[in-house]
């Protein structure tokens, strides 16, 4: 076995040297140091089967051969050169991420994170407008830089004490959680209506974009009411505002279609993706509609975006996921871990909701009063972990447990999941 420095080693390392800003998972943490398909493994040798799969990146698995060939051979060939040369990846995956897009999104731009795409997003809708406001949703999470986190509607996020103006917040669409005390279908969508008034009397008349995540990630794995975005596009349409889909953790299959929001039957004008895309590997994109797209002529470049590594990576991901049926495998995988987390439910009332699409699936932790229960929740990951299985955590209160694990997950690995998640929610009742 390897000489590692360990857990202890790399927490010293990190007081000394990183910012405190990043935090980590669990009080005892292992320290990872292989990664095969849906399984991890740590300093020590012990195997964990990965339910979150490096916050809905490893979409096809760690390590996945195919995948490492390519980027292998694309590393020894030509790493770098920026694009401003000519190389044929960048463009080769630009036209397959246009044909595997919905609607007629078309135009790309490469950069490196999902934060990057968000911003260049935004910039494009305020040249297409010639508007500078903004709408976003209370609980959404859309980057780290001046504009991606004034648009991010959770707090513990919101680092910077200055943010920008021009935004505003639609309340999110929580049908366990309303935030406008309503039930649905009752309520007639009334937190898509507000986006009406918002645009309408809120804002000073020169909004640009409307921007949100198909289903909120960091905001607790919060799916829409069906009809939610047909209802947001048409009143958009009436304002002339865009459309901006954020499917940077939702994308490549995870929802059991290639993008999030095609659940939803809207096609948006700008989508950003990231994360899956690379598999590991960074690289990130804004894609726009051909009109929208070709009002962006000044220059502009990304050192790193659409390097000959990472889409390479990205057109292994595009074939993977093709070959191998995992938009079927999540769909299906993913209505076994539903049907098992509801049937835990029926049991132990510790989980209060269970939603999502797809693998991308939370299960909220509440107390006997139905208040969230992040304490209750840390335990029984902490115990998870123990027993090897790796399981991340979000929400507002960060009480949603959230299973995004890579897609190439079993059938018998979602059993004993589920059999070892019982078993620890007894152990803590």
């Amino acid at each position: 076995m390897a000489d590692y420095i360990g857990p202890k080693g790399i927490i010293e390392k990190k007081k000394k040297y990183i910012m405190p800003c990043l935090g980590h998972f669990y009080q005892e943490p292992p320290q990872f140091v292989k990664g095969s398909m849906q399984y991890l493994y740590d300093s020590n040798g012990k195997r964990y089967l990965d339910c979150f799969a490096g916050v809905s990146v490893i979409n096809c698995g760690h390590c996945n051969p195919e995948i490492t060939k390519v980027v292998c051979e694309q590393v020894q060939t030509l790493q770098h050169v920026c694009n401003i040369y000519l190389t044929e990846n960048f463009v080769d995956l630009a036209e397959q991420l246009a044909q595997a897009t919905p609607g007629s999104l078309q135009k790309s731009f490469f950069c490196s994170t999902g934060t990057e795409a968000n911003e260049g997003a935004l910039l494009l809708a305020q040249l297409y407008t010639g508007s500078s406001e903004y709408i976003g949703l209370r609980h959404g999470l859309h980057g780290r830089t001046k504009l991606t986190m004034s648009l991010t509607g959770i707090s513990m996020w919101r680092t910077d004490p200055n943010p920008v103006g021009g935004i505003h917040f639609a309340p999110n669409p929580n049908c366990y959680r309303c935030p406008l005390k309503k039930h649905y279908p009752e309520c007639d969508l009334e937190c898509a209506n507000m986006i009406e008034d918002i645009a309408g009397y809120a804002a000073s008349g020169k909004v640009a974009a409307f921007i949100a995540e198909p289903i909120q990630g960091n905001g607790g794995i919060v799916v829409p009411p069906k009809n939610y975005f047909r209802r947001v596009r048409e009143i958009l349409d009436k304002h002339g505002i865009l459309l901006i889909i954020d499917e940077v953790q939702t994308g490549f299959a995870r929802t059991g279609k290639m993008f999030a929001i095609e659940n939803f039957d809207v096609v948006p004008d700008i989508m950003t993706v990231a994360k899956a895309l690379g598999n590991g590997a960074p690289i990130s994109a804004f894609i726009a509609k051909p009109e929208i797209a070709d009002v962006y002529v000044r220059p502009g470049a990304s050192t790193l975006g659409g390097n000959p590594v990472s889409t390479a990576a990205g057109m292994a991901v595009l074939k993977y996921i093709r070959e191998h049926g995992l938009m079927i495998n999540a769909q299906k995988r993913g209505e076994q871990l539903k049907r098992g987390l509801q049937n835990i439910q029926k049991q132990h009332p510790v989980i209060g909701d269970v939603r999502g699409i797809g693998l991308m699936i939370g299960a909220e932790f509440i107390n006997p009063d139905g208040s969230p229960a992040p304490d209750k929740l840390d335990l029984i990951l902490e115990d998870m972990k123990d027993n090897g299985f790796i399981i991340g955590k979000n929400g507002v209160s960060r009480n949603v447990m959230a299973f995004q694990p890579p897609l190439v997950i079993t059938a018998a690995d979602i059993d004993k999941l589920l059999n070892a998640l019982e078993q620890t929610i007894k152990k803590f009742e």
